[in-house]
């Protein structure tokens, strides 16, 4: 009723307008003008020529590329459309009018409607307006032409790969970020990343991230739907962060979600994918008749006289005589499955009006893990991950009038977790100490009651042993996890004061809770005690429980913890031209409160709270020579008086040499070339002690009931006394870290079509909080810890990025898009405590370097043993085939003659690469396309450890590169994989050295794709980590170090649909 009411309003009003307008130019009368909001609909048959459809396409003028989300509007009305999947519209329009055609990145276009009812549009990046619009410090709008920091805009198609983490698709896509992912685990397989490296061993080193103005968790950032973001800006330098003072200091990113927009109809889209996960490569275990064999070798080896296995033993688990009394399991394969199926689904709708815009977008993503079944085999519950992740994204926009807005922001991110209640790596784990042989899974039931008799080993190592499949099947946890994040902006042009003035204010709530409930059980372990055979060659068990058996209830336990956060900012921006000069600038005022939702002490009971100004002032002559200086002050409640406050100012400088008269005849060459520099401060509060953040760190921390307060006597003649604690000393001179940061840019467009951007950047970070070294323990500070702003980190390196796309044919196009990263630190200043060598001091070498020992081959044989080094490593005597290592002289350039502690060194590459980067070409033929994307990673070393066999806890499994290639009197290759064997773990040989050192350079085909678009759908199939090419052959070298049994990273095989109407 409402609608045919304003409609019958409208005509009436339409129908005056007419008879006045007639009488007016016979009469003189004044014409009526229509109300604000009405939209007059004249008489076609009187006024206008009839409307018809008119349809089109939108592409891309350099690549062909049909452009998704186009808007195309008829100038000065409020009917609209978007373009689909292909680029394509249809609007309904008459001759004469004026279609206007918009897409972020691309000039605005505007086409006269004609006789032509099929439209061909394209749309240019100009050399002059690439990217024109650039997201900066707090969201603020900048044309690319004049922006002198160093800012990186990506478009979200980029981020769109198979995987359930947006930060997965960051390694070698995003120049200057410095990506990888260490697990594959549903729920923790995001990617750790930072922007140009690390500048400090104390403090935060990840990105701040903004997400419509509010600060983000990275958790938050991985939930994100590529769907909905708009635009994804990094900022990296002082001049685009310095405005951010204390939470800039390792650089930004700004995500901006869409927004409606003015329609004539909602456009709707979804997207449906259907995907499977295999492990990329995990490491391989012995059969068990070689365990046995190699067990035997190991023990004759050390001569600890342990029981070796028989040769009927292993001619049974050969044949496979007996499940019970000749054990053979497979405990890998028994656990885990080698491929899961995950689906992912997305829907988004679009619309509005000239007073009302909308977006909305649900998506939800289900993942499982790798374990088999076999809860559900045993009990009444199943324990495989089952992951379930939901994300609702509403943003509402209100026109109150042409110089007034509202927009209304609500993320709501849901997920719902099932999964094992002791981890998968701590499985992994069990798997890796229990070998094939010693026990079955379970034994048959012998009526002492109806519970399950899990396997397990009488004496030996495996007395404590936890059976791999009892810990696997113990129990369920159980989480729910949901965060909303609401915000609120009140945006108004002030143009009635002066042109060019507005006011922004800002508002947000964030909360974010998680529960947690986890059931278990024990379980009963039984061995096998004795058998007889029968005379039909049939065996009777004699089973017996380890300790007394009884059925056993679940356990359960549970867990709560959350937070929310508030924020306020509001600010004036000012950009205004004056002829050929431009002049912009900003003032802005921020707050924010954190609470715990579930304080665990009285300090984390007390809100955090932080306050901050901030100020740009820009200037730009005919957008030629650019100048811009910001600054940020900032206050924290982690500094004493007189210490809260921090100024980071910095400026920066850019010169568009393209623009000058006589670069003009270059230009069909060089199209676009701009120059920029910048230098400023920016500020960090976030400190750390022993891996978590602390508050009022500059205050005394006292232990008013210390176990050992205070001690008399000596040696073994020492007694302690509880009391009063010294654990931290006051030190109210405590302040910010402060970094200084540099940076070279060169924007560049060569020949319209392949644009290249390179930096050089340098940070020295001072002030760098840490506890203080050079102070012996015997001045009554060994239980106290005292900190001071005492190191120092230089942080620089390089990035390069190249984009470039040719139009070969109507129908056919192709595109290029590389990107190279380089970030190196060293530490400048460290406190030390005295007489360190100069090997061992921190000074000079990089943060996550790994330190150990110079390996030198095997021993060859005694006379080898007693020429070199005595070592002290060791637990077992050393013998030909064991480690040999490298004295190292001392600061006088003196050899001590033995292995030592001392004789460590910083060997091979930082555990954290210092060089990542990415290529990959993208094909459009007609309705097919083709693209796919190589990353990879350089100088970077990985340490393999906790790998050895046997040992004295446990009999540990045997890992297949052992077997292949280890010391042994048949095989004494002093370069061997692995030293002599021994039954109980020899520390000389297991301790970090060159000979566990591996280079964990990869290169991979990160992702492929082919698709095909018909009419209003497109179908794909897709790949993710396909193929990886490394030296490191064991695991993916993107896992780390260790022995390789976490939980995999994962293959990935996708196939979707995504239509849109």
């Amino acid at each position: 009723m409402r609608n045919y009411r304003k409609h019958v309003s409208r005509t009436t009003f339409a129908a005056c307008c007419l008879l006045v307008s007639l009488s007016g130019k016979a009469s003189g009368l004044p014409v009526p003008e229509k109300p604000d909001g009405i939209a007059v609909e004249e008489s076609q048959s009187v006024l206008q020529t009839p409307a018809f459809s008119v349809k089109g396409v939108v592409i891309d003028s350099n690549t062909g590329e049909p452009l998704i989300g186009c808007t195309v509007k008829i100038k000065g009305s409020n009917q609209g459309a978007i373009t689909d999947v292909n680029g394509e519209f249809n609007i309904r329009a008459k001759k004469g009018d004026m279609l206007e055609i918009s897409y972020i990145g691309y000039t605005t276009k505007e086409i006269e409607v004609g006789d032509v009812k099929i439209l061909s549009i394209t749309l240019q990046e100009d050399a002059a307006q690439l990217d024109e619009v650039v997201v900066t410090a707090f969201a603020t709008g900048q044309k690319k032409e004049t922006v002198t920091g160093a800012i990186q805009t990506v478009r979200p198609d980029d981020l769109k790969i198979p995987s359930a983490n947006l930060s997965n698709s960051f390694a070698g896509r995003l120049s200057g970020v410095i990506a990888y992912q260490r697990s594959g685990e549903p729920g923790s397989n995001g990617s750790n990343f930072y922007i140009r490296g690390i500048s400090t061993m104390s403090g935060l080193t990840s990105p701040l991230l903004i997400m419509d103005g509010v600060e983000i968790s990275s958790a938050d950032l991985n939930a994100i739907d590529p769907e909905i973001i708009e635009s994804f800006s990094i900022l990296k330098d002082a001049t685009a962060t310095a405005m951010y003072g204390t939470r800039g200091a390792n650089g930004v990113m700004i995500i901006k979600t869409k927004s409606g927009a003015d329609l004539e109809k909602p456009a709707i889209g979804f997207r449906v994918e259907s995907y499977v996960n295999q492990p990329t490569k995990v490491p391989e275990f012995v059969d068990a008749v070689t365990y046995m064999k190699m067990y035997n070798e190991a023990v004759t080896n050390q001569g600890t006289g342990s029981v070796l296995f028989t040769q009927e033993q292993m001619d049974g688990v050969a044949q496979g005589k007996d499940p019970y009394i000749y054990p053979n399991v497979n405990w890998y394969d028994e656990i885990f499955k080698n491929a899961t199926f995950n689906q992912k689904a997305n829907f988004n709708i679009r619309g509005g009006t000239q007073k009302i815009t909308y977006f909305m977008n649900l998506s939800m993503n289900h993942e499982t893990g790798m374990l088999q079944d076999n809860s559900s085999k045993y009990y009444s519950y199943s324990n495989n991950i089952d992951l379930k992740k939901y994300a609702f994204q509403n943003n509402i926009d209100f026109n109150l009038s042409k110089s007034s807005k509202i927009a209304l922001h609500l993320n709501v991110q849901l997920n719902d977790y099932t999964g094992p209640y002791n981890s998968v790596d701590n499985i992994f784990t069990q798997i890796m100490n229990n070998n094939p042989v010693d026990y079955p899974i379970s034994f048959p039931n012998t009526g002492d009651g109806d519970w399950i008799h899990w396997g397990s080993y009488q004496g030996g190592n495996e007395q404590g042993a936890a059976n791999p499949m009892a810990y696997a099947t113990q129990g369920y946890t159980d989480y729910t996890e949901s965060t909303v994040i609401a915000n609120i902006d009140f945006d108004q042009k002030l143009d009635f004061i002066t042109p060019g003035l507005s006011f922004k204010a800002l508002f947000s709530f964030k909360n974010w809770s998680y529960t947690s409930t986890s059931r278990y059980q024990d379980y009963n372990k039984y061995y096998l005690a004795g058998y007889t055979q029968n005379d039909d060659g049939s065996y009777e068990y004699d089973v017996q429980p380890m300790g007394e058996p009884s059925r056993h209830s679940m356990t359960t336990s549970n867990g709560t913890t959350g937070d929310r956060k508030f924020y306020f900012q509001t600010y004036f921006n000012y950009d205004r031209t004056f002829g050929d000069h431009n002049v912009s600038g900003l003032l802005l005022w921020n707050i924010e409160q954190y609470n715990s939702n579930a304080p665990s002490s009285l300090i984390t009971s007390l809100p955090q709270r932080k306050m901050g100004f901030a100020a740009r002032l820009a200037y730009n002559y005919k957008q030629r020579y650019m100048l811009e200086a910001n600054a940020g002050y900032n206050g924290s409640e982690n500094f004493a008086a007189g210490h809260r406050w921090g100024f980071f100012p910095s400026i920066s400088a850019g010169w568009n040499i393209s623009e000058e008269n006589f670069w003009q005849p270059l230009k069909n060459v060089v199209s676009h070339l701009k120059l920029r520099a910048s230098y400023g401060l920016v500020g960090n509060d976030q400190l750390y002690e022993s891996g978590s953040l602390v508050r009022y760190i500059y205050l005394a921390q006292v232990d008013l009931d210390g176990s050992s307060a205070y001690q008399t006597g000596y040696g073994n003649n020492t007694v302690s006394y509880s009391g009063p604690t010294y654990t931290r000393f006051q030190n109210d001179n405590i302040t910010w870290e402060v970094g200084h940061k540099l940076n070279v840019g060169v924007d560049m467009q060569l020949f319209n079509s392949l644009n290249l951007t390179v930096e050089a950047f340098q940070e020295i970070r001072s002030d760098i909080f840490q506890e203080r070294n050079s102070i012996p323990n015997y001045f009554g500070t060994g239980s106290t810890s005292i900190y001071g702003n005492l190191a120092k980190v230089k942080n620089w390196g390089a990035e390069i990025s190249v984009d470039y796309g040719k139009q070969f044919s109507k129908d056919f196009y192709m595109q290029f898009k590389g990107t190279f990263t380089f970030a190196r630190n060293k530490v400048l200043e460290y406190d030390e405590g005295a007489g360190v060598r100069p090997a061992l001091s921190q000074v000079g070498k990089s943060l996550n370097s790994i330190w150990g020992y110079v390996a030198d081959g095997l021993y060859i044989d005694e006379a080898d043993i007693a020429n070199s080094p005595t070592s002290t490593l060791g637990n077992i005597a050393i013998a030909p085939g064991d480690i040999k290592y490298v004295d190292q002289p001392d600061a006088d350039g003196n050899y001590d003659g033995q292995i030592t502690s001392d004789d460590r060194v910083v060997i091979g590459n930082p555990t954290v690469p210092e060089i990542v980067y990415g290529f990959g070409p993208s094909f459009v033929y007609k309705n097919w396309d083709f693209s796919f994307f190589f990353q990879g990673q350089a100088k970077v070393s990985l340490m393999m450890s906790d790998f050895e066999p046997f040992g004295e806890s446990y009999n540990r499994n045997v890992l297949s590169w052992i077997a292949d290639d280890y010391w042994s009197e048949n095989n004494q290759n002093p370069n061997a994989a692995h030293p002599r064997l021994t039954q109980y773990v020899n520390d000389h040989n297991t301790v970090n050295s060159t000979y566990w050192l591996r280079n964990a350079a990869f290169l991979k085909l990160k992702n492929i794709e082919l698709g095909y678009t018909y009419k209003k759908a497109r179908f794909y199939i897709s790949g993710a980590n396909l193929l990886t090419f490394s030296p490191f052959k064991l695991w993916d070298p993107e896992m780390g170090g260790g022995k390789g049994l976490t939980y995999p990273t994962q293959r990935t095989y996708n196939i979707g649909v995504q239509v849109s109407f």
